[in-house]
C-alpha cells in the first residue's frame, strides 16, 4: 500500500464497461439495467450465490443419494457419440453415454439443443452439473450443465438479465480484476483491519467473485460486510452528531403532567415514558433530540406527540409536524386540535390543497408566532415558511420520507429538536441500521379497552360467506375494507383480484346494494384524497384498495376487511394493513383470502391469525423474508445494502458499530489520512442517495 498519499478510489479506473472484450454499446445496455455501468460498479456487484464444482461425485455415490433429489457434480468421459431422436411436438432428444473414474456408466440427455452434437467430443471429459435420476433404464441427468474438467472450481452465479447470462458477466468480472495494482489502496486503514481481522479490499474483491474455497469466501464476505456496515453507521453517526451540536432551544420545565391529567383517558406507562424520555433530551443542556417513537398501529403515539408539544409551547416552542399525505395531515389536526387547542395551544395546517390565501395566512401566523404548532405534508419545506422559533420537528411514518429529508424541515430552525414516529414495528436490530442515527423509544403497551382484531384465514371456497359477512356488518351500519394486491387486471399472471375490475364486479355480485369506491396508488393525489375523504365521512359503505391504504385516515367506523389473495403480501404489510380496522370500540374483524398451498405462506398467514403484537410478527417477517424485502421497495430511504445481512451479520454489525465510534470519536469529521478512503465512500454513499430522493 502507497502511504505517502491518500486513498484515491480512481485507483480504480472507473471504466465504461463498453471498452471491454465481449461487452460493447449494445451488452453495456444490459448491464446499465442491473444497475451497473462501470468497471469499479461491476466490482461491488456481488455473486448472488455459487455453484461449487469443486466437489465430484462418483455415479454410485450419486445414485446412493439420487431419492433426494440433490444437485451433484460427476467428472465423466463421453463414451459414445451423441445420437438424436425426433419426438412428437417436433421436440429433438440428444443423448451420450458417459463413464466415470470408476467406470460408472450414465446417460447424459438434452432436449431441443442442436449444438450438443458439437459440444459433447467422444472421448473428451467433463464436468457434469445437475440431478442424476436412476429408473429402469439406468442412470441418467437430464439437461445438465457441463463444462471442461478444468472447471473444477467454485463458480459465481450473479443476477442476469435477458441477453446478459450469470456466466457472461463473470467474464468482464474476471477483466476488471486483472486490472487492479497489485498496490491497491485499501478504504479501511491498517490500525482497523489489523484489530478486527480484516482482508486487504484487493483479496476480498477477488475472492468474492472468484473464491479459492469456502473459507477464503468466508474471509472475503466478513471484509466487505463489515466495510459496508461501517460506512453506513460512519455516515448516520455523523448525522447524528451534527443535530447533536447545540440546540438552538431547550426546555426548561416539564409540563406532560399537566397534559396528561387534562386528558379523558389514562395514558399508558410506555406513552409516559416516552414522552419523559423525549422532554429529557429537549431539557439537555446544548444537545437537541434525535429520536424515534416507534409504537404498534393503535398504541398511542399521536399522544405522546401532543403531551411532547403542549410542552414545548408551554416553554415559548413552537413545533412542526410533517406527514406523507394529506389525509394524515389532516388526521393529524384534528386529533391535536381537539387535544391542545382546550388547553389553549394554538395549532395550524399547511397542505398542497389549500387555497393560496389559506397558505399565505398561515405562514404569516406561524412566522409571526401565533401558531404553536404547524402540521402539514412536503408544504411545510417550501421556501416561504419561517417560523418565529422553531425548536421540535416531527416528522410520522418516516420511512415514506428518504433519510436526507429529514434534515431538510429542521433546517427551518436553528438546530431544533428532532422526533420521528413510526408505525411500522421495526425489529431492534433492524432499527439499528435503519434509524441508526436516531435514539429509540418503543410503545410497548397497548391502551387500556383495545379490542384486538379477530383475524381468520380462509381458502376461496368461502368467499361468498366471507362477503356476506361483510353485508351484514354493512347492514349493520358499519364500513369495511377490500385489499386486492393489483390495479388492474394483465398486471401480473394467475388469478390474483384486481383492484379496478373487482371493484366493479363486487358492486354487481357479492356486494350488490352496497356503496362501493374504488382507491389505488395510480390514482391522481386529489382523486385519492376525495375518495377517502367520501369513505371517512360514511358516504362509502366499502373501500376496495390496494395497499394504497396502508397509511391513511382513520375511520373507526370501519369494523371488517378483507384482504384476497393474502399470501402475496409480507407479514409486516398484512398487519398495517389490518390496523385500518379496530380504531373504533367494537369487536372488527381481518379476514384473509388465499388458495396458497405453499408452506411457507400458509405459515405466515397463520402467523397473522394467532397474534396482533406488531412487534413479535415484524420479527417473525424479518426471519421470512430478510431485510431486503422487509419495506418492499425502498421506503425505508436508506442506501441499499449490497452484501449485508442483518439476520446472519449482526456480530458483525457490532463490531463494525464499535469501531464507527472508535473512529468519530478521534477523528469527528474523518480527516486524517489514514480515514480518508472511508470518507470518500461515507461521501460517495450519502450523495447517491440524497440523487435519489
Amino acid at each position: 500500500m502507497n502511504d505517502n498519499k491518500d486513498f484515491d478510489l480512481k485507483q480504480i479506473e472507473s471504466k465504461p464497461l463498453k471498452f471491454y472484450k465481449g461487452v460493447g454499446e449494445k451488452r453495456a445496455q444490459l448491464f446499465e439495467k442491473l444497475g451497473v455501468d462501470s468497471s469499479d460498479a461491476l466490482l461491488r456487484y456481488y455473486p448472488r450465490e455459487y455453484e461449487d464444482w469443486s466437489q465430484c461425485v462418483s455415479v454410485e455415490e450419486a445414485k446412493a443419494n439420487a431419492d433426494r433429489g440433490e444437485v451433484c457434480c460427476i467428472r465423466a468421459t463421453i463414451s459414445s457419440q451423441v445420437s438424436s431422436v425426433r419426438l412428437r411436438g417436433n421436440r429433438t432428444l440428444y443423448s451420450a453415454k458417459a463413464v466415470d473414474e470408476w467406470g460408472k456408466g450414465f446417460r447424459v440427455t438434452f432436449f431441443n439443443n442442436s449444438y450438443i452434437p458439437k459440444m459433447l467430443v467422444q472421448g473428451s471429459r467433463y464436468i457434469f452439473r445437475g440431478k442424476l435420476f436412476v429408473g429402469s433404464k439406468g442412470a441418467e441427468m437430464t439437461s445438465p450443465m457441463f463444462d471442461s474438467e478444468d472447471c473444477a472450481r467454485i463458480v459465481p452465479v450473479y443476477r442476469a438479465t435477458e441477453g446478459l447470462p450469470s456466466r457472461q458477466i463473470a467474464k468482464v468480472v474476471e477483466q476488471v480484476l486483472s486490472e487492479l495494482p497489485e498496490d491497491l489502496d485499501d478504504p479501511l486503514p491498517e490500525a482497523v483491519r489489523a484489530k478486527y481481522k480484516l482482508c486487504h479490499i484487493r483479496y476480498a474483491l477477488t475472492q468474492i467473485h472468484f473464491p479459492d474455497d469456502s473459507e477464503t469466501l468466508a474471509t472475503a464476505r466478513d471484509r466487505l460486510v463489515f466495510e459496508e456496515l461501517l460506512i453506513l453507521q460512519l455516515g448516520l453517526l455523523r448525522l447524528k452528531g451534527r443535530r447533536r451540536g447545540v440546540a438552538g432551544l431547550r426546555i426548561s420545565e416539564d409540563f406532560s403532567e399537566e397534559f396528561w391529567k387534562m386528558l379523558p383517558f389514562r395514558p399508558t406507562n410506555a406513552q409516559k415514558r416516552a414522552a419523559a424520555e423525549a422532554i429529557r433530551d429537549m431539557s439537555a443542556d446544548g444537545q437537541p433530540m434525535s429520536r424515534l417513537l416507534q409504537g404498534d398501529v393503535g398504541s398511542g403515539k399521536t399522544a405522546v406527540a401532543a403531551a411532547i408539544c403542549y410542552t414545548a409551547a408551554k416553554n415559548g416552542i413552537q413545533s412542526a409536524l410533517m406527514a406523507p399525505t394529506e389525509i394524515l395531515a389532516e388526521q393529524h389536526f384534528r386529533s391535536f386540535v381537539g387535544l391542545l387547542e382546550p388547553c389553549g395551544i394554538r395549532v395550524g395546517l399547511l397542505t398542497g390543497s389549500m387555497t393560496a390565501a389559506q397558505k399565505r395566512n398561515t405562514r404569516e401566523l406561524a412566522a409571526l408566532g401565533m401558531i404553536d404548532v404547524l402540521i402539514g405534508t412536503h408544504a411545510l419545506l417550501s421556501d416561504g415558511v419561517e417560523f418565529a422559533s422553531l425548536g421540535l420537528v416531527i416528522t410520522d411514518e418516516q420511512h415514506r420520507f428518504g433519510v436526507n429529508q429529514r434534515g431538510a424541515l429542521a433546517a427551518k430552525g436553528n438546530n431544533p429538536h428532532v422526533l420521528v414516529m413510526s408505525a411500522t414495528p421495526i425489529p431492534r436490530t433492524l432499527a439499528l441500521i435503519i434509524y441508526g442515527d436516531l435514539d429509540i423509544s418503543v410503545l410497548n403497551e397497548m391502551p387500556k379497552g383495545r379490542i384486538p382484531i379477530s383475524t381468520y384465514f380462509v381458502d376461496g371456497g368461502k368467499r361468498e360467506r366471507a362477503y356476506n359477512f361483510v353485508k351484514k356488518h354493512v347492514a349493520d351500519g358499519y364500513q369495511g375494507y377490500v385489499i386486492c394486491p393489483l390495479v388492474e387486471e394483465g398486471d401480473n399472471s394467475g388469478d390474483m383480484k384486481a383492484a379496478q375490475n373487482y371493484a366493479q364486479s363486487l358492486s354487481e355480485g357479492y356486494l350488490k346494494g352496497c356503496r362501493v369506491g374504488l382507491l389505488h396508488g395510480r390514482m391522481k393525489g386529489n382523486e385519492k384524497d376525495s375518495v377517502m375523504q367520501a369513505f371517512a365521512k360514511g358516504e362509502l359503505d366499502v373501500l376496495v384498495s390496494t395497499t394504497v391504504v396502508e397509511v391513511g385516515v382513520n375511520v373507526p367506523n370501519a369494523v371488517i376487511m378483507i384482504i384476497e389473495n393474502a399470501e402475496r403480501f409480507g407479514l409486516s404489510q398484512l398487519h398495517q394493513l389490518r390496523g385500518r380496522v379496530g380504531r373504533g370500540s367494537v369487536q372488527s374483524y381481518c379476514i384473509l383470502i388465499s388458495d396458497a398451498k405453499n408452506d411457507a405462506a400458509v405459515s405466515r398467514l397463520r402467523i397473522m391469525c394467532s397474534t396482533n403484537d406488531g412487534f413479535l410478527i415484524a420479527n417473525e417477517d424479518l426471519k421470512q423474508r430478510g431485510p431486503g424485502d422487509f419495506f418492499g421497495s425502498r421506503q425505508h430511504g436508506l442506501p441499499d445494502m449490497k452484501i449485508a445481512d442483518m439476520m446472519t451479520d449482526m456480530q458483525i454489525f457490532t463490531m463494525a458499530q464499535e469501531a464507527a465510534k472508535d473512529l468519530l470519536s478521534s477523528d469527528p469529521d474523518l480527516e486524517k489520512r489514514d480515514n480518508s478512503g472511508l470518507r470518500q465512500e461515507v461521501t460517495q454513499l450519502f450523495d447517491s442517495e440524497r440523487a435519489m430522493n
